[in-house]
């Protein structure tokens, strides 16, 4: 009697045990999901006073059709997610692209080459493109403007889970990103420029020193799913390691916890 009773017992703890483990790790994740997608506040004022400041386009108004896209914040269309391009034909073709025409990029590229970057593959349980160490996702894109048909240039933000871009900053600021690179001329003429940053604390918090390791590798992985993506588009890019990380931080207006990692101008090979 009393060994059924002591089974009893640690079946009952051992029970109570997984699902404060569940309950936990649920808990867990939908904070690091949620903190993904927050802007501090500088940011905020930054894109209200953008918003304050510029126009709106009038919906179905054809007058008003070839008019730039100057909202504080810009919802992509859906990707596309097939191609008549094979990976196989991709990987073949993947070369870097250090001179690019002055041909204008579309919003369906922009949209494209974000989700490939970094969108979101699983709505349910909030997965992206690229594969991410604990799925805590440590990776911030923003996407430099120049030359694009339907919206205005400027610093942008990718938002994943809306699939929508945030303005950081108005005008064309590729000159002032190419100063502190290498390959400026790349930067300078291509139509746009990633640059992805990183929070290595969101990855920290479960894997500790090996964290830093950890973010390297899936920054490689969201780089190649873009290297990858623009060969379907018939564009080129070339991925740059070698900058000036404060000026990049700066010119870019990252977040204090935010640093950079890598810079890919984007455009139609010359």
């Amino acid at each position: 009697m009393k060994n059924k009773k002591f089974i009893l017992l640690i079946t009952f703890i051992i029970l109570l045990g997984l699902t404060i483990i569940y309950i936990s790790t649920n808990a867990f994740d939908k904070f690091v999901c949620s903190s993904n997608d927050k802007i501090d506040e500088k940011q905020i004022q930054i894109t209200n006073l953008n918003k304050d400041t510029m126009g709106t386009i009038e919906e179905n108004n054809p007058e008003q059709e070839n008019k730039k896209i100057n909202y504080s914040k810009i919802k992509l269309p859906e990707p596309v997610y097939s191609s008549n391009t094979s990976v196989e034909e991709a990987l073949s073709k993947r070369k870097s692209i250090r001179d690019f025409q002055k041909k204008p990029l579309s919003i369906e590229n922009i949209s494209q080459i974000l989700w490939a970057a970094q969108g979101i593959t699983d709505k349910g349980k909030n997965k992206r493109t690229a594969p991410s160490a604990g799925a805590l996702y440590p990776l911030e894109i923003y996407i430099l403007i120049g030359n694009v048909k339907e919206i205005e240039s400027g610093i942008y933000k990718y938002k994943p889970h809306q699939h929508e871009i945030v303005l950081i900053a108005a005008g064309d600021k590729r000159g002032d990103l190419a100063k502190y690179c290498a390959q400026p001329e790349a930067i300078q003429t291509a139509p746009i420029t990633l640059v992805f940053a990183a929070v290595y604390e969101r990855t920290s918090v479960k894997y500790g020193q090996r964290a830093e390791r950890y973010v390297h590798i899936e920054v490689g992985h969201a780089s190649q799913n873009v290297c990858l993506q623009v060969i379907s588009l018939n564009l080129g890019t070339v991925t740059i390691g070698a900058f000036q990380d404060s000026y990049v931080k700066k010119t870019v207006q990252m977040l204090q916890e935010e640093d950079p990692l890598y810079v890919m101008p984007i455009g139609y090979s010359r």
